[in-house]
C-alpha cells in the first residue's frame, strides 16, 4: 500500500516508489529513540540500575548512621545539662557542710552526724562524675578560677592561687561551678 492508497499525498515531482522512507513508518509513529538502549542491553540497564539503587543505599544509610549518631549525641548532651543542673543546686549544701565541720562545737555525736551526711553527699557526686578542682598552689587559669583578691604573698609565684574561697567542681570536662580564689601578686 502507497501514500496516495492511504489518502495521503507524496511530494511534488516524487511519486510513492520513488519515495526515500518508503517502507520507514512516518516520524510521529516511530517511538523515542533513547540514545543509551539504542546501544545497551537490557543486562547492562539492569546493572545501571542496580548501581545507582546500590548507591542510593549507601547513601541512605550514612545518613540514617549520621542521624543515629547525632540523636545519641544529643541525648547525651541534654542528659548532661539536667545532671549538671541538679549537681550545681546540690554544691551550696556541700559548701554548707563544710562550714559546718568547720565550726567549733562541743558536741562530738552531732559533728559526726554532720561528717557522715557530708561523706555521703561528696561519695555520691564523685560516683556521678562530679569532682572537686585543686586550686590553691596552682597557676591562676580564668577557665576554672574566678580571682575575688589579689595580695602580696611572699614565697609566691606572680599568679599563683594562694588561698581557696569557694571550692569549684567539674562534671567530666564541663565546668559546674569555678574555684572562688585568692591571688598571690608580685
Amino acid at each position: 500500500m502507497n501514500d496516495q492508497d492511504r489518502g495521503g499525498a507524496t511530494p511534488a515531482g516524487l511519486d510513492a516508489a520513488d519515495s526515500p522512507d518508503r517502507n520507514a513508518a512516518a516520524p510521529q509513529d516511530r517511538p523515542a529513540a533513547d540514545p543509551q538502549s539504542a546501544t545497551d542491553d537490557p543486562v547492562a540497564r539492569l546493572e545501571r540500575e542496580r548501581d545507582e539503587h546500590y548507591e542510593r543505599l549507601l547513601r541512605v544509610t550514612a545518613e540514617f548512621d549520621n542521624f543515629r549518631k547525632r540523636t545519641e549525641r544529643d541525648r547525651r548532651d541534654i542528659s548532661e545539662r539536667a545532671a549538671a543542673g541538679l549537681f550545681e543546686e546540690l554544691l551550696p549544701i556541700v559548701d554548707d557542710f563544710e562550714r559546718a565541720l568547720d565550726a567549733d562545737t562541743a558536741d562530738a555525736a552531732y559533728r559526726e552526724g554532720v561528717a557522715i551526711i557530708h561523706r555521703q553527699l561528696v561519695d555520691l557526686l564523685q560516683r556521678r562524675g562530679v569532682r572537686p578542682i585543686d586550686a590553691v598552689g596552682t597557676r591562676f587559669d580564668p577557665r576554672i578560677h574566678q580571682a575575688v583578691a589579689y595580695e602580696s604573698a611572699p614565697g609566691h609565684d606572680d599568679g599563683e592561687v594562694v588561698e581557696e574561697l569557694r571550692r569549684g567542681y567539674m562534671l567530666g570536662e564541663r565546668l559546674l561551678r569555678p574555684s572562688m580564689v585568692k591571688v598571690a601578686k608580685a
